[in-house]
């Protein structure tokens, strides 16, 4: 019995716009409400800009992630998971160098009790000193394991590489630190940072934009300005040097972790850069899978990303590989990202890679969730739904002189760090052959 030919892919069709309103609150709370309907459900996420420069912000700002809800001035910990239970709902928190994000999902009906619940968070978080200690020892315990596992490890020792001494440095902070921190500390913390200003609130859902944006400035109008937020510093300059080497005694793996630069998502090359990511690495039918996986048989799980902050945007690969074929790996890596900096990509590759990160960008903003995702990254920035249809057309656009123009600028492999972490006495002299070894 011969076997159907599969139809070939159709055209991509845009998404209609959703109907949305936003709104700048007196206290410089920025506010996107966006009706998504199908399910009655409203997501949320608030992004406050949360950048730092002493050396211990970052666990300040861990500690305080993981303790903001452990109370407020009104109720205690377990009576306000009651509270927010009541509604069908519950909140999370967390924190990288740029924000704290605070995120959640709840019944439309309940939406008005969540943004209560969480006026009250930002207000009256009460951080008791008791369960913060408990929080504290957690989190010293949490990070005391991390390091231990080869791929923070390897991230550690990348952002080291590529940023120094600038917080994006700093992907864990020391464990030290976080036992220095204090309730008293997060209290004046919160107070002097949790603030509207800058902040951005984006609500996705069965909702009315307009009436949303009324009932969000009904129950925020008492949330009080802080300090002005911290701008991120300005990153220091990428310089490559040699190929970092970081001795596991005894690891029959090695990390291998590659991190440049990349045009950022306000930048005119940005969706070309997208698909030169996702032709090199970035999805299942790239040339560094078929080649290291597929071909080779060195790795289950090879990839690439681009990775965006406040004020920098980076392009990575990473690969575990076995200890003997750590440096065919990293001679395929240099090989495959030689050839898309000197080489221009089939017609075919870029096609098949428009139809993946068009379907990729319809799935990601398809759900609630999704969207309300999608937006609050898109928030620090400064940008919005406008962005994501512009992004859209800029795919479609893109040729094959587009994604060679960025390949060349930042697929070079002279201008990539790298990082393996490994058994140094069994790859040290077989990586030495490959270049510089530090």
């Amino acid at each position: 019995m011969s076997l159907l030919a599969v139809p070939a892919l159709g055209p991509s069709r845009a998404a209609r716009r959703p109907a949305s309103a936003e709104r700048v609150l007196s206290s410089g709370l920025r506010v996107l409400a966006v009706r998504r309907a199908g399910v009655p459900l409203v997501e949320l996420r608030l992004r406050i800009p949360f950048a730092g420069r002493a050396a211990v912000h970052r666990a300040r700002a861990s500690l305080l992630s993981s303790s903001m809800l452990l109370g407020t001035d009104q109720r205690t910990e377990l009576e306000l998971a009651h509270a927010l239970q009541e509604v069908g709902t519950e909140l999370s928190v967390s924190s990288d160098a740029d924000r704290l994000l605070v995120g959640g999902v709840v019944l439309r009906a309940g939406l008005p009790a969540l943004l209560d619940l969480l006026a009250e968070v930002l207000t009256a978080a009460s951080y008791p000193s008791s369960l913060v200690e408990g929080e504290r020892r957690r989190l010293i315990e949490h990070l005391r394991v991390a390091r231990s596992q080869p791929d923070v490890i390897a991230r550690v020792a990348r952002a080291e590489r590529l940023f120094g001494a600038h917080p994006y440095g700093r992907v864990l902070p020391e464990q030290d630190e976080v036992a220095a921190q204090t309730a008293t500390a997060l209290r004046r913390l919160h107070r002097d940072r949790v603030q509207p200003g800058g902040s951005t609130l984006v609500l996705v859902g069965d909702l009315s934009p307009a009436r949303t944006l009324d009932a969000v400035e009904a129950s925020l109008s008492d949330w009080p300005a802080g300090a002005a937020p911290v701008s991120s510093a300005a990153v220091p300059p990428l310089v490559p040097g040699p190929l970092l080497l970081v001795d596991r005694a005894g690891s029959v793996q090695s990390s291998l972790r590659f991190g440049g630069r990349s045009c950022a998502r306000t930048d005119p090359g940005y969706p070309a850069m997208q698909l030169a990511n996702l032709v090199f690495g970035g999805y299942f039918s790239s040339r560094y899978v078929e080649n290291i996986r597929e071909d080779k048989g060195y790795t289950y799980t090879p990839r690439s990303s681009i990775e965006h902050r406040q004020v920098i945007s980076s392009f990575y690969i990473g690969a575990d590989v076995a200890t003997k074929v750590t440096a065919p790996a990293l001679l395929e890596t240099r090989y495959e990202l030689g050839r898309m900096a000197t080489l221009p990509v089939r017609q075919a590759e870029l096609d098949t890679a428009r139809q993946y990160a068009l379907g990729n960008l319809a799935m990601s903003t398809a759900t609630q969730a999704g969207l309300a995702s999608t937006l609050i990254g898109l928030a620090g920035p400064g940008l919005d739904l406008d962005w994501l249809a512009a992004y859209r057309r800029g795919l479609l656009e893109v040729t094959v002189e587009d994604v060679f123009e960025q390949s060349r600028t930042f697929l070079a492999p002279s201008g990539l760090t790298t990082v393996i972490v490994g058994d140094a006495d069994a790859v040290r002299a077989d990586l030495a052959t490959l270049g510089e070894v530090e």
